[in-house]
């Protein structure tokens, strides 16, 4: 998705990379047990990944920019598996994650339809009983000018807990915390 010079910029930075590391994946999956094999949808730069990398035994990566997938797989070699693809229909088998993550993504994703495409196919990926989390940022002035010129489409947390109700998951909480929310859910076993 577009994003402007200031905006690729402060993704690239050691300053955006360190906040990732110490505040949002922590808080973001603060209690939650992903598993073994996790999937993490979006990285762009890869801030969140190299986090990530240490947490998760087994990590894919799925990346809509072909440049930025091949910067991944250049930066992770083996450590990740990488796939150029797209959220909304994603080249994955059906049931082959114990954990699906998302991170200051979903903003990005142009349409309310296109978001919860990503959901569905969030959910179609998860094996039964595997856990969907992941962050954004909820939409302020300050928020929107930083993404001028960018696809900016923020989701509103009071409606994502329905919204991932009827693409099928179960047990969503949704929590607020200064300007970010952050999301957990989970594929009923069946």
């Amino acid at each position: 998705m577009p994003m402007n010079r200031l905006h690729r910029w402060l993704c690239r930075s050691e300053l955006w990379a360190r906040g990732v590391e110490r505040h949002t994946i922590p808080w973001t999956l603060e209690g939650v047990d992903l598993g073994a094999d996790v999937l993490e949808i979006g990285p762009g730069y890869g801030a969140t990944t190299r986090v990530l990398v240490r947490r998760a035994p087994r990590l894919t990566a799925l990346e809509l920019d072909a440049a930025l997938a091949a910067g991944l797989r250049e930066r992770h070699g083996d450590a990740v598996q990488v796939v150029h693809g797209d959220g909304t229909r994603m080249p994955l088998a059906d049931a082959r994650f114990s954990g699906v993550v998302c991170f200051t993504m979903l903003h990005h994703v142009p349409t309310p339809g296109s978001q919860d495409q990503i959901f569905a196919e969030a959910h179609r990926v998860l094996r039964p009983g595997g856990v969907f989390a992941g962050a954004d940022d909820v939409h302020s002035l300050g928020f929107r000018l930083a993404h001028l010129g960018d696809t900016y489409m923020p989701i509103d947390p009071d409606t994502l807990g329905d919204r991932l109700y009827r693409v099928g998951f179960a047990d969503i909480r949704v929590t607020l915390r200064r300007g970010t929310f952050r999301f957990r859910a989970r594929k009923r076993a069946e």
